[in-house]
Parts: C-alpha cells; structure tokens; sequence
C-alpha cells in the first residue's frame, strides 16, 4: 500500500498532534506493507522535515488580517498536493484537522473536538475554515481513527456517523520516556535549580484548557516549607489568553516556588518528566492526554481530572481530582510528597499502566485501517 500521508504540520514546533505524527510514522516503517509518501505542505518527500523553532506560526498576526488568507493558502496547498503526488498512491491519511481533495479512499484522524468545547482556541478566520471544512472532510472519510474512545464516541454523536466507521488507535510514549536515575537526571535538573524527585511539573501550552491557574494556586496552597523544596515548573508554549495566568505566574515567580521553562527539546523535557515528584495536568479536556501516558511511563505519579479521555490513559493509576477542586488537588499533591508508600504504589501502578501503550500498537491499528479502507 503507498499511502499519502500529509505531514506539513512537523514544520511547525512539535506539539501534540506532531509528535504522534513522528512516532507514527517510524513505527509504520515497521509495517511491510506500508510505503509512505509525506507530503510537507511545500512539495513531497520520504523523509521527516524537520521542526520549526518557537514562535514559528504558518500564518501570521498581519496575514490574518487579511480577508480570505486561509483559503488561499489552502488552495496553494491544494496545488501542490495535487501537482508531485506520486501517481501510484493508494490511500489519503489527513492526521490533522481537515483533509485536502483527493479522489480515492480518505483517512482522518480526529483528535479532539476542542474547536467545539473551546472555539476561542483559534483564530476566528481559521476557526469559520474548521466548521466550513471538517464535517465535510469527516462524512467523506472512508474511515476516522480517534486516540480515544471518548473522542470516538464523541464524534459518533457530534457528527450523526455509526461506530462503524471509527477506529481507535491509543497513542504510545516514545523510548527516551523511560525511569531514570538520579546521576541520568542531574545534570539537567541542577540547571534548574532542583534536585531528582524534588518539584513537581506541568507541561503543556499555555492556555485556559490546560487549567494551569488552578495548578499554580494549589500549589500556593501547600505549607510554605514544602513550596519551597517541591517548586513547580512549567514546561510549554504560550497560548491564547494567558493575561489571568501571566498575573499569577509573575507573583509566585518572584516568590520564588514557580518557574516557567518554555519550550524545551524534547530530551530535556523527557528528563525533566522522569525526574519529576509528580506530573500535575489539571486540563479541562484532552482527546488523549499524552503528558500523562509519557509520565507514568518514566515512572512519574500523575495527578489528573477525571474528565474526557484521560482515565482511559491513566487508569487505575491516576490521582484523579476535579478540575476547579483547589483543596482538593493541594491535598493529592501533598500526600505525593508526604506518604512515600503512596507515591511508590503510584509509580508502580504507572509503569503498569503505560506498558498497555505502544507506538507499535498504534501503528498496527492504523495499517489495519488502511487495509480496510481499501478492501484488505
């Protein structure tokens, strides 16, 4: 099977959706029927691009001024999709959004619906783009691979589509998140000022979904003491309207208990997670939560919300509180730190947990899609 496999979203900084297309697309080398022809947005290749730095946005602050900016990138896209495709593809894989035309079985990855639950997220251009165009690329798919059964089920009911035509493919976490020792961790950990096991940490883009104020508020909540040898830090990007979160990371910054990282390589924040006292992700909704799968499997207790897809990753293993409980998730951020039988149960149950995920596993789900959609 040659399958198209529409990539440009790698030349962007590696995010969510960009890492499960990294890893996807090295396990699908595992797959002998499987030959991929990646499509970069500027002409077509076999080989990964590569990522973009921070701050690198396709379209720009001044271009989304401009009436009509997303349509005719989008047709420019469309024109070099069409123009180098190899002749001889058999099927469309879009792993994100929408998909361009192509006459011949379609595959969509759906990830979330946060275009629904949280439309602010984007650009009100690009948001018209997503409504205009995903129910369409949706209902035209021969098939919709979800990362979850919550999304899965979700779409079937947001979209009126029968189960039949959803597949689930759960994510997996890459090598480089594995348990690691304190002398593996502290070169990088000294640089921030902390010791293995010895803060707790947030990753994730910044922005009202991930409910970050609400970390940053039960963690002012701990005893001063334990603030001060279990500090936060935040590992992300910045997102839209973070002015409440700015005012709040400025006060405990200068106190001294919080640090934003930002974007980091993918090493350091990989060893940043294994050397964590515990992974604290009170996000709102996730289509998977791969944060928490990536914890867990370097032996990291999580601390998560019992919402959306993420007790299907968690699992038995989760600190599950609920999103807008301060009390709440001060006292399982507390009990991490005071009750070492309970965080050594929690980093057992992790591991456990994490070993029902694999990027293989994910890539065999996926083939198995491809066949289907063609008549295999």
């Amino acid at each position: 099977m040659q399958i198209a496999l529409n990539a440009r979203i790698l030349q962007a900084p590696r995010t969510g959706i960009g890492h499960y297309l990294t890893e996807l697309i090295h396990a699908l080398s595992q797959e002998s029927d499987v030959e991929l022809s990646l499509f970069h947005g500027w002409g077509w290749s076999p080989m990964l691009p590569a990522a973009a730095l921070p701050g690198y946005s396709r379209i720009t602050p001044v271009l989304r001024q401009i009436p009509g900016a997303y349509q005719a990138r989008r047709w420019l896209e469309q024109r070099r999709f069409d123009k180098g495709r190899p002749q001889t593809v058999d099927l469309y894989h879009e792993p994100s959004l929408w998909p361009l035309a192509f006459k011949g079985p379609t595959i969509v990855t759906l990830h979330d619906l946060t275009h629904v639950h949280y439309p602010a997220t984007q650009p009100a251009a690009r948001l018209k783009e997503i409504e205009r165009r995903l129910e369409q690329g949706v209902k035209q798919a021969s098939l919709i691979l979800t990362d979850s059964q919550f999304i899965a089920d979700e779409a079937q009911a947001y979209f009126g589509l029968g189960p039949e035509r959803f597949i689930v493919a759960p994510l997996g976490a890459a090598p480089r998140f594995h348990p690691r020792t304190d002398d593996e961790l502290r070169s990088v950990l000294l640089s921030h000022g902390v010791e293995p096991r010895g803060y707790f940490l947030c990753v994730g883009t910044l922005e009202p979904r991930k409910n970050l104020l609400q970390a940053l508020r039960a963690h002012a909540l701990l005893p001063e003491s334990m603030r001060q040898q279990f500090p936060l830090l935040i590992v992300g990007m910045a997102g839209w309207k973070t002015e409440q979160l700015n005012e709040e990371l400025r006060k405990r910054m200068l106190e001294g208990t919080v640090c934003l990282l930002g974007y980091l390589s993918d090493e350091h924040v990989a060893q940043l997670i294994a050397g964590a006292r515990a992974l604290i992700f009170p996000s709102l909704y996730e289509g998977f939560g791969l944060p928490v799968l990536e914890a867990m499997a370097s032996g990291t207790p999580v601390v998560v919300t019992r919402r959306s897809a993420m007790p299907e990753v968690a699992g038995a293993a989760g600190n599950y509180i609920e999103p807008h409980d301060l009390n709440g998730l001060r006292d399982a951020m507390s009990r991490l730190v005071d009750d070492q039988t309970h965080w050594q149960a929690c980093r057992e149950a992790g591991l456990q947990q994490a070993r029902l995920f694999s990027w293989n596993r994910c890539a065999t789900l996926t083939a198995r899609a491809y066949r289907q959609a063609l008549g295999g």
